[in-house]
């Protein structure tokens, strides 16, 4: 079954992430990313908002904001909750049908397939990067 594809720009980037800024301003002294397309936007996040960037998660650090790009299945961030408990966590799209609800969020997302602009245009819709390749 095929879906949908929604393509976002850099723009488009940008604008979501001013959204989780002001979301939450004033919270956040550090920003890390979930590999793979958190960390793109932990770098880009750093640069826009001047908040230092951190190589890694740690729970060192309650005022540290922990970057996706969706919260989809939400498998992703459970994992990462477990082990990063003080940190937030923030993503560009939320979906609600999602087992995880990040801190903050710029957009609910429908149904569509999101290509962010750091991946391929013929990007498979069906992804699952934690899964042990033996």
């Amino acid at each position: 079954m095929s879906k949908n594809k929604l393509y976002l720009n850099w723009e488009d980037i940008n604008d979501l992430l001013d959204s989780i800024y002001s979301q939450s301003k004033g919270e956040i002294d550090y920003v890390t990313g979930i590999p793979r397309g958190g960390t793109i936007l932990a770098v880009l996040y750093s640069h826009r908002f001047n908040i230092q960037y951190m190589d890694r998660p740690s729970n060192h650090y309650p005022r540290l904001l922990i970057l996706d790009d969706i919260a989809d299945t939400g498998r992703t961030l459970e994992e990462y909750v477990k082990n990063f408990t003080k940190p937030k966590f923030g993503t560009l799209h939320y979906k609600e049908t999602s087992s995880f609800t990040p801190n903050y969020y710029a957009k609910i997302a429908g149904t569509e397939w999101i290509v962010y602009p750091w991946e391929r245009e013929d990007s498979d819709t069906t992804q699952d990067y934690l899964v042990d390749k033996e």
